[in-house]
Order: structure tokens, then sequence, then C-alpha cells
């Protein structure tokens, strides 16, 4: 099929003058929305015309409706006259020109983009890669990965963690900046042009963003909190309270003394924990406004769409950066950097055989990219037709990756000097009582334990990290630099992943009159208020399960289905055209293997070692309980795990349901071959009469499901 656009390009410097850039992506655009037709459209008028004889409207790139109005590539071939020849060239102009102008005046087929309308783009290439990479690149590249790499092998993790990148990762984030800049839609309009029962993935996408950026929008206020407080001399979090009585007298806060300066802080100031997540207490005002901030800021960074947020990146993308270059040369000049990255990447090979770390390899791949959000496929339907996204694909995925490492190093050659001063004040205290001559319960100082006590998650970022810094001199100024970082990470995530839900919302026209930026603030202000769930004595307990269930389970069953969709659906081969006719490369054979065979293999493979090692070995949670000064595992009570449950099904379950309330023509066709093959008129009523069953619930396509 010839591209029209590129037709154009090469006509222009001898025929055809063109006006701007601008016009010819329209026309690219046109033509390659112009290779899906809409279920209840068929083809158009002029396309039965041509090609009276196709009534089945197709998906992809052998589409009849691609081939109907622009010139026919092999016909017009067939029939061209020798090169040179003024008749040829006269009649390839005439037809060229007599394209353009229907491709013009033709309104468009796909809903949304009727002439007249633009959607939006970015400014420049440059601000596409921020925006992505500062979505890619979160907090789990800071406070996760350090943490399991030194915990599954050190360096020995690295092997299964490029594997899993090569195999899951870097595919899928393909293949969905690929469909989004092929369809320019978001993830609700992207699968349902694909195909009209696969609307329920892009709805599951939206669904599963509302959740985790609900949930997530609560580490940015307590990342404002943190920074507030940083400002304070001394930190607040770098001695014990102290606690008057009724005689008069002061002490220190008991409870502080039993953990630890930093721990009381996080546990008992800033989350205000309860001994249970059945236990809420007290409301948590500090924790209210917090999130009431840091709602606004989101709002107000997303307000104005691509064009506003696109330039905030500049800052939240770059800054962590910056900040993780000035830590890296402070923590090599620390005393011990050097033991804690020794730590963190001494590769220990016996660890390969354990199943649970590439278990744990592929789930921070693929959390860590933050594939089937649909936040990657908002954004790059943003991009020129004609954008090369395997580059883009390489580039983001290997500086995330690259980004993940760095930040291990930094946080290892901090975490090496916090372990360090803890072991030389143990081996001088020990020594102090063998001074003394007491030989009984003397402390056991080790070094390499010190090193692997260091937490994951809030753990190290509130606690481990921040004890450290007070270690610092000018501890202020290192407590406002990481904790601005871990902000400027945060909401950078934050934009992808509301962008995600937002551009559905709009490509689905639920509303519309209604302006987007009423859109957003509808949905900040909603998110904001239910969020109110997390300012108690409870909230971090149920941060943690809605950490624990509502992202990772959907999201590898989503991404499974776009692989599957992808490659089974719409066909590999199709896609494959899609992307050449794009980028002018086609994918390689490795890349097609990959969404065929290997990318849902990894993810059923991670999907039934997630469940066995759940069913197994149970879901906890840490309770702080004030008594003891420290956490205590506790199993999560039976209406946590109805919510859990709950949070699961209400994300996947969008994807049998759409394609169930679009089976009618379907489920039609399937009972017309059955009726064809059965010879019996008795069984053929029998099965008409139970086709009509469906109309009374789910029977049928379950039946029908598992029979074919």
């Amino acid at each position: 099929m010839a591209n029209t656009a590129q037709l154009l390009r090469r006509q222009s410097s001898r025929d055809i003058v063109l006006k701007s850039q601008k016009s010819i992506d329209q026309l690219e655009l046109r033509e390659l929305r112009g290779r899906l037709v809409p279920k209840e459209h068929g083809v158009s008028h002029h396309h039965h015309t041509s090609l009276h004889h196709h009534h089945q409207p197709l998906y992809g790139a052998t589409n009849q409706g691609f081939m109907s109005d622009a010139f026919d590539e092999s016909s017009e071939l067939e029939q061209e006259p020798p090169f040179g020849s003024d008749a040829g060239t006269s009649k390839t102009k005439a037809e060229l020109a007599a394209v353009v102008e229907q491709q013009q005046q033709q309104q468009d087929i796909v809903e949304g983009e009727k002439e007249g309308e633009e959607r939006e783009s970015w400014d420049s290439k440059i601000m596409f890669l921020l925006a992505t990479i500062g979505y890619a690149v979160g907090l789990g590249n800071v406070w996760r990965f350090p943490y399991l790499a030194q915990k599954n092998g050190g360096g020995a993790f690295l092997v299964p963690y490029f594997i899993m990148l090569c195999i899951q990762g870097i595919p899928i984030f393909y293949l969905e900046l690929a469909i989004g800049q092929r369809l320019r839609k978001g993830a609700i309009g992207v699968w349902s042009q694909v195909s009209p029962y696969l609307g329920g993935i892009g709805i599951s996408s939206a669904v599963v963003s509302f959740i985790v950026a609900l949930y997530y929008n609560t580490i940015i206020a307590w990342c404002l909190i943190y920074l507030l407080h940083s400002f304070e001399s001394p930190l607040p979090w770098a001695d014990c309270p102290t606690r008057l009585y009724k005689n008069y007298t002061y002490d220190h806060e008991p409870e502080c003394v039993a953990s630890s300066p930093t721990q009381f802080y996080w546990y008992r100031t800033t989350l205000q924990c309860s001994e249970s997540v059945d236990l809420p207490e007290s409301f948590n005002y500090h924790m209210a406004i917090a999130l009431i901030v840091s709602w606004f800021l989101v709002y107000i960074c997303m307000v104005q769409g691509i064009t506003s947020s696109g330039k905030i990146v500049y800052m939240t993308a770059i800054f962590p950066y910056v900040v993780l270059i000035i830590f890296f040369f402070r923590g090599i000049t620390l005393k011990g950097a050097a033991d804690g990255v020794a730590h963190l990447f001494t590769p220990r090979w016996e660890t390969l055989l354990d199943p649970v770390v590439w278990l744990e390899a592929g789930t921070q791949i693929f959390f860590s990219l933050g594939l089937a959000f649909g936040g990657l496929i908002a954004f790059s339907s943003y991009n020129p037709a004609n954008n090369n996204c395997y580059r883009d694909a390489i580039l983001v995925s290997l500086t995330n990756c690259g980004t993940s490492m760095f930040a291990g190093v930094v946080v290892f050659a901090v975490i090496g000097f916090k372990a360090t001063a803890t072991f030389d004040r143990c081996t001088e205290e020990r020594a102090g009582l063998v001074a003394q001559n007491r030989t009984h319960n003397l402390p056991i100082c080790d070094l390499e334990q010190e090193l692997a006590n260091s937490a994951s998650g809030t753990g190290l970022a509130f606690i481990i990290f921040t004890e450290a810094i007070n270690q610092f001199p000018g501890a202020q100024l290192w407590a406002v630099l990481f904790f601005l970082m871990l902000f400027t990470l945060g909401i950078d995530s934050q934009f992808g992943t509301l962008e995600g839900v937002v551009t559905s919302l709009v490509d689905m026209k639920l509303f519309p009159n209604l302006p987007k930026e009423y859109i957003v603030g509808a949905l900040c202000l909603s998110c904001c208020i239910i969020s109110m769930c997390f300012a108690n004595g409870a909230g971090s307990y149920i941060f943690q399960l809605m950490d624990s269930f509502a992202g990772n389970f959907p999201l590898l069953i989503i991404a499974l289905f776009e692989c599957l969709s992808i490659s089974y659906i719409y066909g590999v081969r199709r896609f494959s055209d899609d992307i050449e006719m794009m980028t002018g490369s086609r994918p390689g054979f490795y890349w097609m293997f990959c969404w065929k065979y290997l990318s849902p293999c990894a993810m059923v493979t991670i999907l039934l070692a997630s469940f066995y090692q759940l069913v197994t070995e149970g879901s906890s949670y840490p309770a702080w309980i004030a008594a003891k000064g420290a956490t205590e595992s506790m199993e999560w009570p039976h209406w946590c795990i109805v919510i859990a449950f709950a949070l699961i099904l209400s994300s996947i379950l969008w994807i049998p349901l759409v394609a169930l309330l679009r089976s009618e023509t379907l489920c039609e066709r399937y009972i017309t071959s059955l009726k064809s093959f059965y010879s019996c008129e008795a069984i053929n009523r029998k099965l008409v009469s139970f086709y009509r069953w469906k109309r009374c619930g789910f029977g049928l396509w379950f039946c029908f499901w598992f029979w074919f």
C-alpha cells in the first residue's frame, strides 16, 4: 500500500509544494487511521463502490478500508507507462492531487478526529523523552532495586534482571509506544479500535491507573511533610523527643529509646500508626493537609494538558539526576562507602538457582518501566505519525535500568557509611566493656549484618537513609535535597499514571461538552476525597494493602492480554506492517517472537509463581507495636482480604465483561456455523433455545468459550 504522505514528500521537490510539516503529519495520520474501520461503520459508501464484495469489516494492515480511496499501488504499477513518459507523470500527479483533495475533504471515520479537531502534541522530541523517562524512572528505582539486588545475590541478580528486561520489559514497552503512536488515542480508544471485543483492556488500564494514582500520591504527601520539616534545625528525627512527667521532670520518650529517633518520627509522628489495621484511632490532620496540597499540585501541573506538564518535566525529570550525582560524589568520599558498594554488587551465584530471584527480577522490571498503566500509550499518542518509537523504547528502557544501578551505588555508599559508623560504635562499646573485665553479654559487632539490615520501600527512604543523613555535616541541606528528589520522582510518575486515565476519559467522550481541565479537576478532587482514608492511624496499613494487591496482579494480567491481542487477534505481521510504515523499518524477528511467545510465557510464569507464593506463604503487614518500639508481622484480617480481591476484580473483570457485551454478532455466527454442522433439526432447535438463554446471564458465553 502506498504511503501517500511519503510519496508527496518525494514529489515535493519537483511538482508539489507542501505548506508545512504539520500538514504532512496530518496526511500520515489520516492514512494510518484509515487502516482501521469501526465495527458499526463497516466500509464507507465510497468503499462499497470500489470493493463491493467485502461486507465484513477487517482490522489491521489488510483492512479494505485502507486500500479503497487511496490509490492501489499494485494496480497502478501494472498500468503505469514506462519511466520518463509525460503521460504517466501527468497521470500520477493528477491522481496524487485527487487523493490529497479527497483525504482533506473526507470526514475521518475514527471517532474523535473530525475536521477542525487537532490532538495535542509535544512541543519537541526532547520533551517527550523527558516525560517518558520521568514516568518510567520513579521511586522504585531508588528504594526497591537496591534492596532487591543485595537481597537476591548482589551482582548475580543483574543476570535475571537483564534477561527479564530483554524478554519482557523492552518488548512490551515497544509495543505500547507503537500502538499508541499508531492510533493516536488513549488506552481505551486504542484497544477498542484494534477490536471491539478488546475495549475492556483499555478500561482495565484506566481503572488500575486510577487506583494506583490514588495511593501513590500518599507517598508524595509524605515527602512534602519531610521536606517541610527538613528546614528545621536540628532535624526533628535526629533525637528522641522528651516527655514531661507529673513531678516536672523530663526524660526521653521510652518508645523512641526502645526503637530509634528515625523510626519513632516515621511511625508515631508522621503516620501516627495504630497497632493494627482494625484500629484506625484518631484522624491525622497533618496528613490530611499534606494530601490536599499534593493533589492540588498535581492538578496545577496537569490542568493545561501535556503542553504545560511537558514543560514541567524539564525540572522534574532532570532534577533527580542532579541530586543523585551530588549524593554520589558525597557518598564515595564517606568512610565505609566502598564496603557498602562491594556488598551490593559482590555476586553470590548460588542464588540463581532460587526461582524467587527470577520472580522478583521479572516483577521489578515490569513495574519499574510502568507497563500496562496506559500512560505510555497516552504519551506516545501525542507523537507525530513518523516518530521512531523503536529507538525511544530502547533508549528509555536502558536509561531506566541504568538509573536503577546508579541509584543502587548511591544508596549503598550512604548505607555503607551508616553501617560502618554503627559498627565502629559497637566496637568501641565492646572494647570498653572488655577493659572493665566484663565478658558476659558483650555486643556482637558484624559489619556484614549491618549492611544486610537495609530495608525496602518507605523503610529505606524514611528510616535508613534519614538516619544516615543525620550524621552528615549540614544535615538540613542534604535532607532538603533528598526529599525534594523523592518528590520530583513521585510527581513525575504521577503525571504519567493520571495521564492514562485523563486521556482515556477524553477519548471516550463521556462528557463531550466538558473541557479537559474540568475533567482533570473532577478527577483530582474525587481522588483527594477518597484519599482521606489514608489520614488516620491505619492509613499506612491501607496503603500497604493497596500497594500489595491493587497494582501487581492486574497489571500483569493486562499486559498479558495486550501481547495476546496483538499476537493472536490483530496479528504480529499486521502490527509489524504498521510499524514499518510509521518508522520506515520493520521490527526484527526477535521482537515478534517476544510478543507472541516469550513475553506471554514470562508473564504467565510470574503470575503463577506469585499466586503460589501467596497461597503457600500468605500475606502479612508490619504493624507498629508501641510498647516494644518495633514492628511485628500480622496477618491481614478477612475484611482486608475481601477488599484486596475486590480491588483486583474491579480492574480485570472489564476485559471479559466488555467482550461479553459486544459478543452478540460473534455468538450469532457461532450458532449459524453449528447449525450448518449438525443436521438434526432437534439439535438445532436446542442450540437456538440455548442461545436465547444467553440474554438471561453469562452461561452461554462461558460454554462457547470453553467449547472453542
